[in-house]
This record gives structure tokens, C-alpha cells and sequence, in this order.
């Protein structure tokens, strides 16, 4: 066997062993279940709690959505966290309460405590907790209260992200990396002794007995990412975590606001997304990425060099190699991105392109957080310090 055989044949080993590991982590993008009214949950009444900071061009599609719903709910409290548009009149002229959050106490973040105001003021037996840029489509509610029927616990849906201006294709690689971090998709079963799971903040339904069991956002209420914090709560109070991709039912649309507000967004994410995920998640997330970075390395030096005929040395594996991985590391994204939102073609295609965003914008927040300590986010400033996951400071 030749050196250069060799050497492909390895390549091709460490590729196909990073792919599969992280398939692994996906194997189970599972959508709500379907309704069954022989389960009664949609007897339970529900409360809807949607913390609200600037929200005044998304409201209205959620709370719209939320109308739409049967069962009804019994109420739905909008928590204005101190907005600074027209936020609190778009909820009242939506017939929901509007609670203002007022100032967090120390040590808790904005959302956090709007999402403890808004619980705390509800009276529904489950509380079901959304944000603003989120849609319910009909039937969604009850396919929640089937899976939560079904489930219990904390039931957390990954909205199925709508993607419209060419800029938010960007968000690629962000929506498949939380995906497989959370290791929320795999097929094996939890036990006790299993890592703390992951949740996903967007869609949030609990019953009440068991959100105050698990200690509710006060347990949480310094963490940046309060989602997979309230998910390890959950755990260690012995209640189940249940993970769904929204599909047909829960939508969303993150960073309309143009490619500043989607930057500014993932950067808060990612500065403290990788400290929450299991190391193994991690490992196998990690892995992915940077076969697909050797992936995007190889085809476009292979290109350059049959383009010029310069260059092969510094090309390891022949130019097959990298076209077959190149087409495989591609058909494996447009996958998992059809599960997790509108994304198009190109997306996949070109998928160098969304990995160069990607590789930017955490550039910028492993700056932000070795360098600066904080990061920004509507406004304010989020405090990495201490090794915690973060506070909001004025």
C-alpha cells in the first residue's frame, strides 16, 4: 500500500469517525407527539409567561398564536423587563396582563426574574413559558400537554427556526451545534447517574408543583444560560427533562434586527454554552467542527491546485479524498438543518461559508470572555466573572 493511500485511508478513518460520533448525538430530532384526548391533560389549565424586553415587533405573532390555541389558556402574562418600545401597549392590545419586571435584585439576570415575576403572578396548574419570538402553530398546545402527559417533568421544545434575510443563514452552524451539545437527540435512555440534561429556553411547560419542587428560576437566577441551568435543577431534583425539535408546531424567528443583533446574540450564547454541555457532548460537537473545517481546508486547496497546478504539497490526501468528504460533510449538515429550521441551499452547499461565521463570532466571544469578562445583550452587560455563568449588571 502506497504512503499516499495511507494517508487517505487514515483521513478518511478520522472524517467518517468524527461524522458518525456526532450523528450519534442527532439520531433522534423527535417532534412533538400527536394529541390524544384519551390522555385528559387538556383539562389542566395552563398559564402563559413570556418575558419581554424590546419586543414590540414580535409579540404580536406569538400572542396571536397563543389565542389561536385549543384548549384555551387561562391567562397569558407578558413581563416587561424594562423595554424601552412599545412593548407593554402591543401585549395590552392583545387582551394579555403586562406585569412590569422593575429592577432585578442582585445576583439575578433580566430574564431570570422576569420569568420568576411572571410565574409567581400566574394561577394556571402548568406554567408554560415562552419567548417572544416564538409562534405556536394550531394544535401546538395540545401537543405539549400530551408530551407533558406523557413526559412530565420539564417538557423544552427547540423551535423550528424560520429563516428569511440571507444574513440569518448564517446561524447554521449555531442551531446544529446546540443541538448536538445539549445531547438532548441521542437514542439511549437517561438514568439517575447520567449527565444533568440540556433544555432549550424558547418553549418551557411545567407543572407548577414541580417547577417550585425544583426550586423554579430562583434556583437559576444567575445564570446566563437559565435554560440548561433550570434543566440541571430539574435533575437533580429527580425530575425527568424531555427534549423536542419544534417540526409543524413551535416556530420561531431569531435576529430580525439585522446581522449586528445575531453576532451580538450568539456571542452571549456561545461565552457560556460550552462550560453547561456534557464533556462527552462536547468532545464529540468538538470533533465535528474540525473535521468540517479540515473538510472545507482540503476541497478548496485541492480546488486551487488543479486550478493552477501550485501548491500540492501543501495538500495532505488526494483530491478525491476531499471531494467525496466534502460532499458527505455537506448531505450530513442539510440533515440536521432541515430539522432545525427554513434554512436554504446554500447553507449546506457552501457550507465553508456559515463555518467562517461561525468561527468569527467565537473568536469574538472567547475575546469578549478571557479579555473583557462581559458581554452585551439588549442593552446590558453580562458579567462572566467568577467562573459563574454569568450576571447582568446595570
Amino acid at each position: 500500500m502506497t504512503t499516499a493511500l495511507l494517508v487517505d485511508v487514515a483521513l478518511a478513518v478520522l472524517l467518517l469517525g468524527a461524522a458518525v460520533w456526532a450523528q450519534r448525538l442527532v439520531a433522534d430530532l423527535r417532534t412533538l407527539p400527536r394529541a390524544d384526548a384519551a390522555t385528559g391533560a387538556t383539562t389542566v389549565p395552563v398559564s402563559v409567561v413570556v418575558p419581554a424586553r424590546d419586543e414590540e415587533q414580535t409579540l404580536p405573532a406569538l400572542l396571536r398564536s397563543v389565542a389561536e390555541q385549543l384548549p384555551e389558556v387561562r391567562e397569558v402574562v407578558v413581563v416587561d423587563d424594562a423595554s424601552r418600545d412599545g412593548t407593554a401597549a402591543v401585549a395590552r392590545a392583545a387582551r394579555a396582563r403586562v406585569l412590569p419586571a422593575g429592577t432585578p435584585p442582585p445576583g439575578w439576570t433580566g430574564k431570570a426574574w422576569a420569568c420568576h415575576t411572571g410565574a409567581a403572578a400566574t394561577t394556571g396548574d402548568l406554567v408554560l413559558f415562552l419567548d417572544a419570538d416564538t409562534v405556536l402553530r394550531p394544535g401546538a398546545l395540545a401537543r405539549l400537554l400530551a408530551a407533558h402527559a406523557r413526559h412530565g417533568g420539564l417538557v423544552s421544545v427547540q423551535p423550528h427556526h424560520d429563516v428569511v434575510r440571507p444574513y440569518e443563514q448564517l446561524s447554521a452552524y449555531f442551531n446544529v451545534v446546540a443541538l448536538m451539545a445539549s445531547a438532548a437527540f441521542t437514542r439511549r435512555d437517561r438514568d439517575a447517574a447520567s449527565p444533568a440534561p440540556m433544555a432549550f429556553g424558547p418553549c418551557l411547560l411545567t407543572s407548577r408543583e414541580d417547577y417550585v419542587h425544583a426550586g423554579g428560576h430562583e434556583a437559576v437566577r444567575a445564570d446566563i444560560l437559565d435554560d440548561a441551568a433550570l434543566a440541571a435543577a430539574y435533575h437533580r431534583a429527580g425530575l425527568p427533562v424531555w427534549c423536542a425539535v419544534g417540526g409543524d408546531a413551535v416556530r420561531m424567528r431569531s435576529y430580525p434586527g439585522g446581522l449586528g443583533q445575531l453576532v451580538a446574540g450568539w456571542t452571549k450564547n456561545i461565552a457560556s454554552g460550552a462550560a453547561d454541555a456534557a464533556p462527552s457532548a462536547t468532545a464529540a460537537t468538538v470533533a465535528w467542527i474540525s473535521a468540517h473545517h479540515a473538510v472545507a481546508v482540503g476541497a478548496v486547496l485541492s480546488l486551487l491546485v488543479a486550478l493552477t497546478g501550485r501548491g500540492g504539497a501543501l495538500v495532505a490526501g488526494s483530491p478525491l479524498l476531499w471531494a467525496v468528504a466534502y460532499v458527505a460533510a455537506a448531505l450530513q449538515l442539510r440533515w440536521v438543518l432541515h430539522r432545525a429550521g427554513s434554512f436554504r441551499w446554500w447553507a449546506w452547499a457552501l457550507f465553508p461559508v456559515p463555518l467562517l461565521a461561525f468561527d468569527l463570532v467565537f473568536a469574538r466571544s472567547l475575546a469578549l470572555t478571557a479579555v473583557r469578562r462581559s458581554v452585551s445583550w439588549r442593552g446590558r452587560d453580562v458579567s462572566l466573572a467568577d467562573n459563574r455563568s454569568g450576571e447582568e449588571v446595570a
